[in-house]
């Protein structure tokens, strides 16, 4: 396994392949998708121990959602039971990724610890026990730097796990190790990583926006409602989809799903 540093234009191809990769199995892709979501949410409606739970199966998840892909970029169906492939395999790698969820959901934990010493902790409870933004914490200024500060250290805790979970099933690689080559794949690729953001940030507004048009236009929102939230969670699984491809490109050797 060794390092590809790509050019920048490669974040977009990146998105077009997973694009066109969605839309060979888009009912697989987009169920699987569901699932994911639905999981997550579950274990959500339980504070704290919920949301540390749902964190710590989040490299379980990702993994099998870019296993769902590859299978689709095979031209193959991807089963429900992808869903959790990372931890239908050997021992070495289950534990493996067991304590890759575990870091990711204390390093979660840990920035939003910091983030209570910015406003006193309102951040942090609104996303463990959720509840609603309202204008006056909006526009505080202590609820908007712990807002910036956790983006901030989120940032590189998101490179450290990005290519993480794939290195450890897909490659055998250790945990600190993987953690290690895909920070270093995403820093020396930023490039195309950006170019990557930029256009699913742009893909996103552009879908919104012209959803806002049409409501102007046919003044009637009701539609509008109904369709955004699974237009949205559709256009989520396709960025999803494309993350597998930003793994096979950062690295030389071609995985080979076990």
């Amino acid at each position: 396994m060794k390092l590809n540093v790509v050019p920048a234009r490669n974040g977009f191809i990146w998105v077009r392949l997973g694009i066109k990769t969605f839309w060979k199995q888009p009912v697989a892709l987009s169920g699987l998708f569901f699932m994911f979501m639905a999981m997550l949410s579950v274990f959500s409606f339980t504070p704290f121990i919920g949301s540390f739970i749902a964190l710590a199966l989040l490299p379980v998840s990702t993994l099998g959602l870019m296993a769902a892909a590859r299978e689709a970029n095979l031209d193959k169906f991807p089963m429900p039971s992808i869903l959790i492939t990372g931890l239908l395999t050997d021992s070495n790698r289950r534990k493996s990724m067991l304590l890759l969820g575990l870091i990711y959901a204390l390093a979660f934990f840990g920035i939003l610890g910091v983030s209570v010493i910015y406003d006193g902790g309102i951040f942090a409870g609104l996303y463990l026990n959720g509840g609603s933004f309202t204008e006056e914490t909006l526009n505080s200024n202590n609820f908007q730097n712990a807002m910036w500060v956790s983006t901030a250290l989120y940032l590189p805790l998101s490179a450290l796990f990005w290519h993480a979970p794939a290195l450890v099933h897909w490659h055998q690689e250790p945990v600190l190790k993987s953690l290690f080559f895909s920070f270093i794949a995403c820093v020396s690729n930023w490039r195309a990583f950006a170019v990557f953001a930029l256009t699913w940030s742009a893909i996103f507004i552009s879908f919104a926006a012209g959803l806002a048009l049409l409501t102007v236009i046919f003044d009637d929102s009701e539609w509008v409602a109904m369709v955004l939230l699974p237009a949205m969670l559709i256009l989520a699984a396709m960025f999803f989809t494309s993350s597998y491809f930003t793994f096979l490109d950062c690295f030389i050797k071609d995985p080979v799903l076990a």
